[in-house]
């Protein structure tokens, strides 16, 4: 069985483009931050995925998925290879997704997106706070 289910956070709006064939199909990519259970040492405390969706499960990801939105997926994996421009042979290992579905309210989304930013859309930084981290200091 080939089967993968991760949950997320998507790290931008999904990349939309359409096959180039006599009936174009969309493609839909997006890249989760996948929290790790355990971080040892200076690893980082998440991976990022690229996801493909093909169909109805793009169809899905362009109406209702943008940047932020915490989702769960089931995927298989898949390995392909091509020739690029260059007359080289590349070999791609894709998650392509069979299944999408939201998880956190919509409320609970709201609350996330609130927290993070302020009502000009800046990142809300609390009054007091340790500002030797930011980047224009």
């Amino acid at each position: 069985m080939n089967k993968c289910i991760f949950m997320g956070r998507l790290t931008r709006d999904p990349e939309i483009r359409y096959t180039k064939s006599e009936t174009p199909v969309m493609v839909i990519n997006y890249t989760l931050a996948v929290d790790r259970k355990h971080k040892r040492g200076d690893e980082p405390s998440a991976d990022f995925i690229d996801f493909v969706a093909y169909g109805s499960a793009a169809d899905f990801a362009e109406k209702y998925l943008y940047k932020g939105t915490k989702i769960l997926v089931t995927a298989r994996c898949q390995k392909r290879s091509y020739t690029n421009k260059e007359g080289r042979k590349v070999t791609v290992t894709e998650f392509i997704i069979e299944d999408q579905e939201f998880a956190e309210s919509k409320r609970e989304q709201e609350k996330t997106e609130e927290a993070q930013t302020d009502k000009d859309g800046y990142m809300y930084i609390p009054e007091g706070a340790d500002d030797s981290g930011l980047p224009f200091n």
